[in-house]
């Protein structure tokens, strides 16, 4: 968090700095003596050893940082087992001086999907909106972004952040443990801003995407992950309970309602660039979570839909300028 403020003057965050500073501020405290999980989560970063990687390799599906003879056999353990204490590790992969995180997402997956219509990432200013432990955020540091920007509200995705960041001290990046609705006015600050997999999480979508746009430069990328249906008859779905065992899912949209909520929030050039039902080899069990995973949220008998009997889970992604 500090570097945001440390560089304001590189940054441009004149006018929204003592809103920010105020945010900055209050998580600094709460982070200085954290509780309950934070707490432990805070314990296991402590432990990590003191180790320098040799290498760093962030534009590959697995995010490498260092190498197993970095390490000595005692250094080796105890990382792996405080990486361990961070659980649950949804995104990723990550080697961290050998020690291979499979996570529960392959999320080089979906970054392939979109990569190809990117701008160039190299001086600009990026923003990734439930960050989780950076893995997006890492891999547009590969390209020399000026500032990549993360709000993750969850402690131990956030924790995880920090650990991989010990190790790799990007001073491009930083990250807020806090929710989206949380950041100060940033308007027309970000050049490109990644919204992906919380939409559907949020009971207002539109009021979301419309903040969203207030915070672009004019020109500016939208990249939007969102669950949908694969359909395009204008229609969406409210769950009346739970969206594959989750509570929090509240709006479906198919692929041309996504596209005019984005146009009622004031984009342009709104853009499918991919839809894809989401597979077993993409989301799965692993021995970095220990909570269910995809092959728990779909009807046994019946794959295609989730056990409440609504559609299996499909993403599209979707990019819209400012």
């Amino acid at each position: 968090m500090d570097n945001l403020l440390e560089k304001n003057e590189r940054y441009g965050l004149k006018h929204c700095l003592p809103a920010l500073e105020s945010l900055i501020r209050e998580r600094k405290t709460f982070f200085a003596n954290p509780t309950g999980n934070a707490f432990y989560f805070n314990r296991a970063l402590q432990d990590l050893p003191e180790l320098t990687p040799s290498s760093v390799s962030l534009d590959s599906s697995k995010i490498l940082i260092g190498s197993r003879a970095d390490a000595d056999d005692q250094s080796y353990k105890r990382l792996s087992e405080n990486l361990f204490r961070l659980c649950p590790w949804r995104k990723g992969p990550f080697q961290v001086f050998g020690v291979d995180i499979d996570s529960e997402w392959q999320s080089w997956m979906k970054w392939d999907r979109f990569k190809h219509v990117l701008p160039d990432p190299a001086g600009k200013k990026i923003l990734d909106i439930g960050s989780s432990n950076g893995y997006y955020m890492f891999r547009a540091a590969a390209f020399d972004p000026l500032l990549v920007l993360g709000v993750e509200p969850q402690h131990s995705f956030y924790y995880q952040y920090l650990a991989l960041q010990k190790y790799l001290g990007l001073d491009n990046l930083s990250c807020i443990p806090a929710g989206f609705e949380r950041l100060p006015a940033m308007d027309r600050y970000f050049d490109l801003v990644f919204c992906m997999g919380i939409l559907y999480h949020r009971k207002s979508p539109i009021e979301m995407l419309a903040q969203i746009k207030r915070m672009m430069r004019p020109g500016g990328m939208l990249v939007l992950d969102n669950l949908v249906l694969d359909s395009a008859a204008d229609m969406c779905l409210f769950p009346e309970s739970r969206y594959a065992k989750m509570r929090n899912v509240f709006f479906i949209p198919d692929l041309k309602c996504m596209q005019s909520w984005l146009k009622r929030a004031g984009f342009s050039s709104v853009s499918c660039v991919d839809v894809s039902k989401t597979t077993k080899e993409e989301q799965r069990k692993t021995f970095w979570i220990q909570t269910e995973s995809l092959a728990d949220f779909l009807d046994p008998l019946d794959p295609d839909h989730t056990v409440e009997g609504y559609p299996a889970p499909v993403r599209a992604v979707f990019t819209a300028c400012a």
